[in-house]
């Protein structure tokens, strides 16, 4: 008999045995717990900015804001000293000039966390100004004019800072960039320091850009924050 149908689609049944059935189900758990970490991981960031967000408001307004309070109180007390004490407002001039300084010091410092100037200065150079605004001596070997993707260098960045502010006295932290085949490795190592909770919103940072973040604290008390992340999409 001829066929009056020859575009119907042909049904065919799909037998599956125990095996590929119990694969299939591990597929389906592995994506079942890869979706679960990724909402997590993108809550744990949005509650890491509002926390950034939250600091850098105290900053203002218990450092920045309050300074300027006490500039303003100590301006006007100068100029009423002007005639009738000129030493002492001389001398309450050189305190305000001081003050002054300082406060700039730390205007530039909390402009530095909210946003580093990486593409202007270059990451070797953010990362040993770092250093200085924190007082510490450090060890950067990064390569000469090397440059590296805005979000790369950031990461590199937040993980140094982190490192600095967590050091003790006399500790020497060290870090040291490479990059490979299309991807950007790096490494911190601090003797003492202690800061898994504060390296936590980095870890889900590395895993956002495709990378990935480990904290080691080693026997003789060295902790190494090792990294990787891709340089090309």
């Amino acid at each position: 008999m001829t066929n009056n149908f020859p575009d119907e689609p042909v049904r065919r049944s799909i037998t599956l045995d125990a095996r590929e059935v119990e694969a299939l189900q591990e597929t389906l758990d592995r994506f079942r717990l890869e979706v679960e970490e990724l909402r997590a991981s993108r809550g744990r960031l949005v509650l890491a900015a509002d926390a950034d967000r939250r600091r850098i408001e105290r900053d203002l307004h218990a450092g920045v804001q309050q300074q300027l309070v006490a500039l303003a109180v100590n301006l006007q007390q100068a100029g009423a000293l002007a005639g009738a004490d000129p030493a002492g407002a001389t001398r309450l001039l050189a305190e305000l000039e001081r003050d002054v300084q300082q406060l700039l010091d730390e205007a530039a410092q909390l402009a530095q966390r909210i946003y580093p100037p990486l593409l202007e200065a270059g990451l070797a150079a953010t990362l040993r100004l770092a250093a200085v605004s924190a007082g510490i001596a450090v060890t950067v070997d990064v390569e000469a004019g090397a440059s590296y993707p805005p979000e790369v260098a950031e990461t590199v960045y937040l993980c140094w800072v982190e490192v600095l502010e967590c050091a003790g006295a006399g500790s020497r932290p060290a870090v040291s960039v490479r990059a490979e085949n299309g991807w950007v490795s790096f490494e911190v190592v601090s003797p003492g320091a202690r800061f898994e909770a504060g390296l936590e919103p980095l870890l889900d940072r590395a895993e956002a850009l495709g990378g990935r973040l480990t904290i080691q604290t080693e026997a003789d008390g060295l902790t190494r924050v090792s990294g990787s992340l891709p340089v090309a999409r």
